[in-house]
Parts: structure tokens; sequence; C-alpha cells
């Protein structure tokens, strides 16, 4: 899809849904495992239409990302701006750790059944051209809570801040309407975390258990999670994500935990946040969540516009004009944030509501036309 010339997105900025499967894979080597892999970046959007269109108003979506290390191998140059593989990040105690991965494949729908079929028509299509990496199967936990109590994504962005927030625009031009997303999976004490009394655990999210109400200002400490992964530009404005989190377990396991995902126009914004998480604002200063939950997982990838990503179908790109986008950002966001609004409006009727996600990366809202 293109919008006055500009390549749409990836349904990055879907409704958040009731069911979600994440796949993180790894492309075996050889030239034939990366023809399959091209097969499924030009077949993919059919394959959504296909098994999507068997229970149409449950919204299923796929988004794809691509790791630093496949980008040379399946695209070649030039390399979108901010794509890198995640660093590790290590503090006494605390590790955020960088896991392989070459491809990601966020699915999502209401209905869990919807994810199952797509994630597995992918993968047979794909054949032993990947090997799976990480599975995770999330779901809907009552009043959009995670696993550890507390209502999860309360600050999302929404409609054109949204767009604004995760599309990007003139300042990579050759990758406008593309986005960048982290992954990580989280581990919880359930346990010791449930041990705690209530009031221990709101100083450590930074909102009331019950009411989802903010601590206030005096209230709240510095190294609450909705403080330290509050991020600020040069002008004193919040920087914002979008995040898409999904609890996970399976209790006969004894594994309970959080799968964080989070879209952004550059992956330095998430990047910080994990630093203030894991090594502290200032150093020492850091999230006493980390004392209850273990990241496990961890990758970046970058998500091609919707033609980009059918382009790559095809076999490397061919010197610039990538993502043929203007030269100044602007007029861009305008276009891509309402081309966004226009594609999702039905979804959004269809999946009224639903702002899910743990607040790993949350950040202050914005209203829809802010």
């Amino acid at each position: 899809m293109t919008v006055d010339g500009e390549p749409g997105p990836q349904a990055v900025l879907a409704p958040l849904t009731g069911a979600a499967i994440f796949l993180v894979a790894v492309v075996r080597p050889g030239d034939e495992a990366l023809d399959a892999v091209r097969d499924l970046c030009g077949g993919l959007a059919g394959l959504v239409r296909a098994v999507g269109f068997r229970a149409s108003g449950a919204a299923l979506s796929c988004v794809t990302g691509i790791g630093h290390g496949l980008w040379q191998r399946l695209a070649g140059t030039p390399r979108p701006a901010g794509l890198h593989e995640l660093a590790e990040i290590r503090a006494p105690g605390r590790v955020a750790v960088s896991t392989p991965g070459d491809l990601l494949f966020h699915i999502r729908a209401s209905r869990m059944d919807l994810c199952y079929e797509l994630a597995t028509q992918l993968l047979d299509q794909a054949g032993d051209a990947l090997g799976v990496a990480d599975e995770v199967h999330g779901f809907r936990y009552f009043d959009n809570r995670d696993v550890i109590g507390f209502v999860d994504g309360t600050e999302n962005p929404v409609g054109r801040a949204a767009a604004r927030a995760v599309v990007i625009g003139g300042e990579d031009p050759e990758f406008a309407g593309g986005s960048y997303v982290i992954v990580q999976k989280y581990l919880h004490d359930l346990a010791a975390w449930n041990a705690l009394p209530v009031e221990e655990q709101e100083l450590i999210i930074g909102r009331r258990k019950l009411s989802d109400v903010e601590l206030a200002e005096d209230v709240k400490p510095s190294s609450a999670h909705n403080a330290l992964t509050t991020i600020l530009d040069d002008d004193g404005e919040e920087v914002q994500i979008l995040r898409d989190n999904m609890p996970f377990g399976r209790p006969g396991s004894g594994e309970h935990g959080t799968y964080f995902i989070g879209y952004a126009r550059s992956p330095d914004t998430t990047e910080q946040m994990l630093r203030n998480m894991f090594i502290g604002s200032p150093e020492g200063n850091y999230d006493r969540l980390l004392d209850f939950s273990t990241a496990v997982t961890g990758g970046l990838f970058f998500v091609p516009s919707q033609p980009l990503l059918e382009r790559l179908g095809d076999g490397p790109l061919a010197g610039a004009g990538a993502g043929a986008g203007p030269t100044d950002s602007g007029p861009a966001d305008t276009v891509l944030a309402d081309s966004v609004l226009a594609d999702t409006v039905l979804a959004d009727t269809v999946l009224a509501g639903g702002t899910g996600s743990l607040e790993i990366g949350s950040l202050r809202g914005a209203s829809p036309d802010e």
C-alpha cells in the first residue's frame, strides 16, 4: 500500500488483541534457505489474507522484522540507519541479554486459533530454511493486567501520536514507512513478588494496583519502573514508543512471564529505557522490578514497510530508493500517520478498546490528535 507515493507500514499500529504468537527464527546457511526466506517475504501478505479471510472479524495480522545479521544476506545495501545488534547490558545482579535472531514474526488476532494457523502455515512454507529460536504464546489477562497483577500499557500513545512515535519518516527517507522493534522475554518469580505487601509493589511499579492510578510525584520513588522508563528529548518532551506486550505462562512448569515488544521510529529510545532499568539513572538507581523479573531473550529488528518487505522477495536492494521517502520529516510523518489511521479504522471498530502490555518501556500517553 502507498499513499501519495509514500510507502505504507506493516501492521505495527494494528489494535492490541487478545492473543499473540511471537516467533524468533534463525535462517540456515546457504542460498536455498535464503531463497525460501525471500519467497516468504514476498508472499506473506497473501498468506495472512488467506488465513484471516476465514474469520474476517478476528483482525489477524503479522509484522515481520529483520535482524542485523540477516539484512546483509537478504538485502545487501543500503542498511537502515538504526539497525544493529542489540547490545547486552550488564550490571551487578542484572543482565539484559542479547540472543540470536534473524527474523521476528509478531502474529496477533482476537483468537488464538488464527494465530496458531498462521504460524503453522508460515513455518510449513519456510520448511528447513528456518530454525525457531524462541516461541511464545501470549494472552490477554483479565482487565489488561499482567501476571504480576498490575494493569499493563495504560500510557500507550494512540492515533497520530502513535504513528509519529513508530513510523520512520524523512530522517531515513530510503526506509520511510518502516519501524524498529525490540523484544525481550521476561520470567517472573511470582512467589517472591506475591510475598511483597501491595504497597511495596506499587512503589516498584509507580501505580496503584487496584485502580491503576499513577502515584503522586512526591510519593513515587525515582527508581519506580514508570519513572525510569520515561525518556525526555532535549526540549523536555517525552519520546514515545508503542508496546504490545503480552503475558504468558505454563503453570505446571512454574513459568510466568511477560513478552516485551516495543515499536519505535528509532531504537535509541527503547535502548535508553533498558539502560535506565538495568544500570540505573543515576547509576545504581535501577528498576527494582528486576529483582523479581529476569530477561532471558533480547533482540532488535528492522520492520520494513509493506512494499519494501514484498520487494525483498525479488532479491537484494539495488542502491538507493528503498523507501522513496521525502528529504525532510514533517510531511512524510503526516501522510504516513493518516494512512495508518485510515487502514486501522475498521479493525479498531471490531476490537474496540484493549491497550494491554506490561509497562516495561512505558511512556506517558497522548491524545489521538496530539
